[in-house]
Order: C-alpha cells, then sequence, then structure tokens
C-alpha cells in the first residue's frame, strides 16, 4: 500500500491542515492500495502565494535553464517507469503491458519533447512600428483526470514549466498516486520553491477554488464535459484564461471500399483499450449498410479473442474499469440501448463468468444502432462500441458530425485522396486515417462541446504565452 500524508507546497512536504484523507481503491482486487490527504482551501491558497512568488524567478530563467530543469525531470520519469507503470496499473486497472508503454513512456516522450521546445527563445515579430513578443501567462491550476493521469499531468506541466509559469496541480481522487511519485521526482529536480506545488483532495473543493482564485491566471481542465462547464462558469468570475479537454463521441467511418477485416478489428480494439476509459475512444462505427452484417461478424469475432483479466498479467489487453460507479454507468447504457432497440451482438451487463472479483465489463457491441440513440449520442467511457449503418458517403459525414462533441474521428479507406476528403469534412479536432497512430508532438483537443484550447506539441506551449506589442 502506498501511503501519502503530506502535500508538496512551494518545495516542501507540508502537513495538510484538515485531517481527511482519500482512499484509493485498487479496481482489480477491489481494495485499499493507498491513500492521500484530503486537501483544503487554506492548502490552495498557500499553493497559489507560493505559485505566485515563484513566477517572479521561473519566468526570468533562461530557455536553455529551462530546457535543463525539464531534461532533468524526464530522465527521472523514465528512471522510474516500471515504478509508474506498476503504481497506475494498481490504481487504475489497466494491464500492465499497455501501462509500461502509455502510462509510463508516453509522458516520459511528452516532458523529453518540452525540453527541446522551452531550449529555444520565444520568437519576436516586427509588425510596422510594433515590436509583438511571447510571455509566460503566470500562475496556471491544473485539474486532471483519472484515465490517463500522469499522462494529462504532464500536459499541462511540460509546456507550463517550457513557458516560464507555475503551477498547482488537482489530481484526481480516484488515480492520485502517480502525481506523488512526479512530485518526488520534481522535489530532487531542484526547481526554484514554489514553482509546482501539488494539492489532492476533492473537486468541489481544491479544484473549484483553484478555478475561481483571482490569483490563478490560467486554469487547465480535463475530463467530463458536465464538469468543464462548472470550471469555466467559475474561470469566468476573474476573466481567467480556461483550456478544457473534455468528451468525445468520436465516429470511425469506414467506406466501402476499405480494407474491411483490418478497419472493424482495428475499431474494436480501440474501444477496448483502456476498457473503453478514453475520451478520444472511436465509440462510433459507421459502416455502409450493405456491409453491415460482414462488420457485425468481424467485430464479434474480434471481441472474443479480447483477453480480459488480471491487469498484472502482461498478457492481457483489457483489465476492469476504474471503479464500481464507473461499473455501474456502463451497465446502466448497456441496458438502456437493449431497451432502445439496438441488437446485441455481444457481451452486455452481466459480469464475466470467469471475473466475479473486479469492476469488469465484457467487450460489448451493438448493431442496426440510430444515431439519436443514447448509446450513440453520450459519452460511454466503457469498451462499447455502436455499429451504426448509413447509405451514401454524405449520410455518413452528416451521422458523424451529428454530435455535441468533435474530439477525434477516423477514416478508412484504401483511395488516400478519397479518405482525406472525408476527413476535411469531419468537425473534429484530429482524424485517423486508415489506423494513423497517436503523435505527442501534433495538436490534441477538440471542437463543439469537447473543449477548447490545445495540448501537445508547440500547439500545447502557446497556450501559456501572453502575446505583447510594442510600439515605437
Amino acid at each position: 500500500m502506498k501511503i501519502y500524508d503530506r502535500l508538496f507546497i512551494n518545495g516542501q512536504w507540508v502537513n495538510p491542515a484538515g485531517s481527511e484523507t482519500i482512499d484509493v481503491i485498487d479496481p482489480f482486487k477491489e481494495e485499499v492500495c493507498g491513500r492521500v490527504p484530503s486537501g483544503t482551501s487554506q492548502e490552495v491558497s498557500a499553493a497559489v502565494q507560493a505559485a505566485q512568488d515563484a513566477f517572479k524567478i521561473w519566468s526570468r530563467v533562461a530557455p536553455r535553464e529551462r530546457a535543463s530543469a525539464i531534461q532533468g525531470i524526464a530522465t527521472a520519469l523514465e528512471a522510474r517507469s516500471e515504478e509508474i507503470a506498476q503504481t497506475i496499473t494498481m490504481e487504475l486497472g489497466m494491464p500492465i503491458s499497455l501501462s509500461k508503454t502509455i502510462q509510463a513512456g508516453l509522458p516520459t516522450a511528452v516532458m523529453a519533447s518540452y525540453a527541446h521546445l522551452a531550449a529555444e527563445e520565444f520568437p519576436e515579430e516586427q509588425i510596422g512600428h510594433s515590436l509583438v513578443m511571447r510571455e509566460p501567462v503566470g500562475v496556471c491550476g491544473f485539474i486532471t483526470p483519472w484515465n490517463f493521469p500522469l499522462h494529462q499531468i504532464i500536459g499541462k506541466v511540460g509546456p507550463a514549466l517550457a513557458a516560464g509559469c507555475t503551477m498547482i496541480v488537482k489530481p484526481s481522487s480516484m488515480t492520485p498516486l502517480n502525481a506523488f511519485l512526479l512530485a518526488e521526482i520534481i522535489a530532487e529536480a531542484k526547481l526554484p520553491p514554489g514553482v509546482f506545488n501539488l494539492v489532492s483532495g476533492a473537486g468541489r473543493v481544491v479544484g473549484e477554488t483553484l478555478a475561481q482564485h483571482p490569483n490563478v491566471d490560467l486554469v487547465s481542465f480535463t475530463g467530463s464535459t458536465r464538469a468543464g462547464r462548472r470550471i469555466a462558469e467559475l474561470a469566468a468570475q476573474s476573466v481567467k484564461r480556461v483550456t478544457l479537454e473534455l468528451g468525445g463521441k468520436s465516429a470511425n467511418v469506414i467506406l466501402e471500399d476499405a480494407d474491411f477485416k483490418k478497419a472493424v478489428s482495428n475499431g474494436v480494439k480501440d474501444i477496448c483499450l483502456n476498457s473503453g476509459q478514453v475520451c478520444s475512444a472511436l465509440s462510433r462505427m459507421l459502416v455502409p449498410m450493405a456491409r453491415q452484417a460482414e462488420a457485425v461478424a468481424i467485430a464479434k469475432q474480434t471481441a472474443e479473442k479480447i483477453s480480459i483479466g488480471d491487469p498484472g498479467d502482461p498478457n492481457n489487453y483489457m483489465g476492469p474499469l476504474v471503479s464500481e460507479a464507473q461499473r455501474r454507468k456502463v451497465r446502466g447504457y448497456i441496458n438502456e440501448g437493449i431497451q432502445e432497440g439496438a441488437n446485441l451482438v455481444c457481451g452486455g451487463p452481466e459480469t464475466p463468468a470467469a471475473l466475479q472479483r473486479g469492476y469488469f465489463v465484457s467487450p460489448t457491441i451493438f448493431s442496426d444502432v440510430s444515431n439519436k440513440m443514447s448509446i450513440a449520442q453520450d459519452e460511454i467511457f466503457g469498451p462499447v462500441l455502436c455499429i451504426i449503418p448509413y447509405k451514401d458517403e454524405d449520410e455518413a459525414v452528416n451521422i458523424a458530425n451529428d454530435s455535441i462533441y468533435g474530439l477525434s474521428g477516423a477514416v478508412w479507406s484504401r483511395n488516400e485522396e478519397r479518405s482525406r476528403r472525408i476527413a476535411r469534412r469531419l468537425r473534429t479536432g484530429q482524424v485517423m486515417i486508415n489506423g494513423g497512430k497517436f503523435n505527442p508532438l501534433a495538436p490534441f483537443g477538440g471542437y463543439k462541446q469537447s473543449g477548447r484550447g490545445r495540448e501537445l506539441g508547440k500547439y500545447g506551449l502557446e497556450e501559456f504565452l501572453e502575446i505583447k506589442s510594442l510600439q515605437f
């Protein structure tokens, strides 16, 4: 069991003002695996003050010095990658083989990328008699989710450090242990006190205090669209900058000339990654009406081969959901899909027969889904795939865009020009073409109610910069 009894504020591990704690539950064993403090608004205020004081120093540190510090953090993350992967597997339930690559490997790569970006001077531009420059935005509040916990923290901390900003991190209460590992690493990095602060606690206390604090210049939130609306409302009181990475209901458009076996099986594996707890998951599979039966057969065969079970077993592809509450939510949507008249191809709300312990839900596939059904419109955040038939290319695009979300999407076609044409018509922040892989240097973020702003690469860095013009 991992127990942390102090918070990291102003470069020191400090005792919390209150005595309340948060139990972290192992979703496979269904037992407490860790404990962290439940911070209060008092700790938030202390952390904000520390970040304000540190900003006066860190914002003036030379870019190459900031880059060196960031690279040191990336190196330390890599050195502790096994511990990070094991910790996240324990608190989240992602199988260890995937945790090593995604939950530990990806944050290290992202942090290293910002060491390179930090080393470059921010460009200045002469426009007539004006000089346009970029400066760090200031003190930042980061409220992060549980599904890719360390990656989402690093996706904010990395560019903020590179820009010269200071920060307060509030990790998810369901998967906070990895954030304390990061704090340990940063404590050893010898940044100026107050550059990085960690305050765990309830969202309604720590998160909301950060969002409305008058001395926080930017708040960055990743999570549900409902919670994102609340963060934006609170932040509006002090007109602070806000970036939001929210929900998704992404469409996987498979055209009739695609490699059907590859496209469909890839789509099933995508919705089972991290047990479907992925904001950019391709949860709607759009297939030609004449080929729906073929798609269903391939999807069912693929789902039945998904290895599900103990996340400590490197041979498993899918572990449990993060909590009992999340499992109840997913089961509720599965039952709703059945009631709405969708055809249940495989899976269902029942606990997998061989997995009576752990918050498991079987890979579940529905066919003959109408895009008006709740299972096609709402973000389920579980291993539930909707197969939706379409008549022609235009209808496929219309169905894909018929959503309040616009985070991700995919197009499959043997004709690259055609696939790119369809991809350009999708109202979404990113599109994978024929199985294109995730790129940690490319911008990540969404249209519509999937959020505002972008993370990763130079685009993520720009979110932490203010623009100033000098007139001569």
